[in-house]
Order: structure tokens, then sequence, then C-alpha cells
């Protein structure tokens, strides 16, 4: 059995899916590794242009699996110490392969986004939850920090100090309704419109030109990680300029909108 799938289901979009449902998606090495070479994989796939990322079955990713953690590679002859540091490298992977990706990613979170699965979540570029969605910081519930994988990074940036510190300190759910409110998710829709409407949003995504989303979504994270605000705008300016003066996407632009026509971007 696969434990990560990976389907077209239209032109251009990669469907990326954890497949272990009778565990909800639970963070095992064993579907990690995949996952890490799967997100690899479709990064570098020239003909993919956007990304959704989704579980199978009632959850999209329960976090670390308490029962059977699977195999750690390579580990041989290490202490443990020395495994642990290794496991978590391992995951952490992951979460860079997401953010590397060259595509944008949208996270389709079809059910319980539950410790590092909700790490998971956040690492994607935008998600769309299923109204039975919901997401929860465990660690604080287990006796550990519910800080890992990058969220004490991510979720202030996303919903500001004061909900991050609330949701982590408390280790409450919190449902769909609320991360749309509170700018978690992007927005919420049934279970049943869920991958359909992240399909819509990656199709108009693809409308645009590759090198505009692209750079699009490096700004973006250029700018969640920038040190200042005028030297920020220098890197977007000359990203802007780069795109401009070496292509010609915004004469094409230009033509299609007089022609009342869709623009065909040569890049």
């Amino acid at each position: 059995m696969s434990f990560v799938l990976v389907d077209t289901p239209r032109p251009h979009i990669a469907l990326v899916t954890l497949n272990r449902p009778e565990r909800m998606n639970a963070m095992a090495f064993d579907v990690m590794i995949p996952l890490r070479e799967a997100l690899e994989e479709v990064s570098a796939d020239n003909d993919i242009r956007v990304v959704v990322l989704t579980g199978a079955g009632q959850g999209f990713c329960s976090g670390a699996d308490l029962q059977n953690a699977g195999k750690v590679p390579n580990v041989e002859g290490l202490t443990t110490t020395s495994i642990a540091r290794r496991s978590m490298d391992l995951l952490n992977d992951v979460m860079l392969a997401l953010r590397r990706m060259n595509q944008p990613v949208i996270g389709a979170i079809n059910g319980a986004a539950i410790g590092g699965g909700f790490c998971l979540s956040m690492v994607t570029d935008m998600r769309i939850a299923a109204e039975e969605a919901y997401f929860r910081a465990a660690g604080i519930n287990n006796g550990l920090t519910s800080t890992e994988l990058g969220i004490s990074y991510l979720l202030p940036r996303a919903i500001g100090s004061s909900r991050a510190f609330e949701i982590m300190l408390s280790g409450r759910d919190v449902d769909a309704l609320e991360a749309e409110r509170i700018g978690l998710v992007s927005r919420t829709v049934p279970a049943a419109k869920l991958l359909d409407t992240c399909y819509d949003i990656a199709d108009r995504i693809i409308s645009f030109s590759r090198v505009g989303t692209e750079l699009t979504k490096r700004m973006l994270w250029s700018g969640m990680e920038a040190g200042g605000f005028e030297s920020h705008m220098q890197h977007e300016g000359t990203a802007q300029l780069y795109v401009r003066l070496t292509t010609e996407n915004f004469d094409e632009a230009i033509r299609a909108r007089r022609d009342r026509r869709p623009p065909t971007y040569e890049d």
C-alpha cells in the first residue's frame, strides 16, 4: 500500500494525498519520507503549475503516530539522543520541501489537523477548509510544548501573536468557521466541494504566467522573513523589473485585453 498518492485531477494540477486513513494520516516515518520524496519529484515536474495537498478519509493529518512511528533509516549504532535528532531532521525536511516547492501549494484541509498535522497545514501557501475541519496544537495537551516544525514562526504571522499564544497555550480546538474568521484559512466550504474549490483556485493561478506566480510566491515568503521594509521593497522591485524587462508578458497582457481574449504568456 502506498502511503502517499500523487494524481493529476486536472491539467497542470497535482493532487498529493496522505493515504493512511485508518490512522488519520498520522506522521509515521513510513509516511513522511515518501511524502518528502513525492513533493520533491512534483516540484521538479515542469508540467505541474499548482499543487493541492490533502488527506485521505476523515482527517487531514493527526500528527505524531503514538502507536507505530515507523522506522527511522540509517540510525544503526547511534544513541537515543542522536536518533531523536535525526528523526526531527527528517520531519523538518518535509516542511522545508513544501516551503521550497516551485509551485504554489493549496492545503485542502478535509478534517482534523492536529499537532504536527497542524504544522504541516501551516507550511502550505494557502488553506481551504472543509466545514468538518479543525485544528489543534496538541503538544501542550500531552505534557510537551506545542511548538514544533516551525509553527511558532508561522502561526503568529498568519493570525497575530495574541491569537497564536492563546491557541498554542490552551490546546483547544479551532473549528473551520473560527479558522476562517481569524485568517487561519482563506475560506470554508462543504466537504463535497473542497477539492473542486481548490482546483478552481488552481485553474485561475495557472491562467497567469509561470514566472509571475512563482516569483509572487517567493516574494510573499521572503516578505515574512524580511529584516526590514525598505530592503524588502528593493527585493520586490528587482523581481518586478526582472519579469517586466526580460519577458513580453506585460505587452501580451495589454494585447490580450485589447483583443478581448485570454493572454498567452511565453515568459
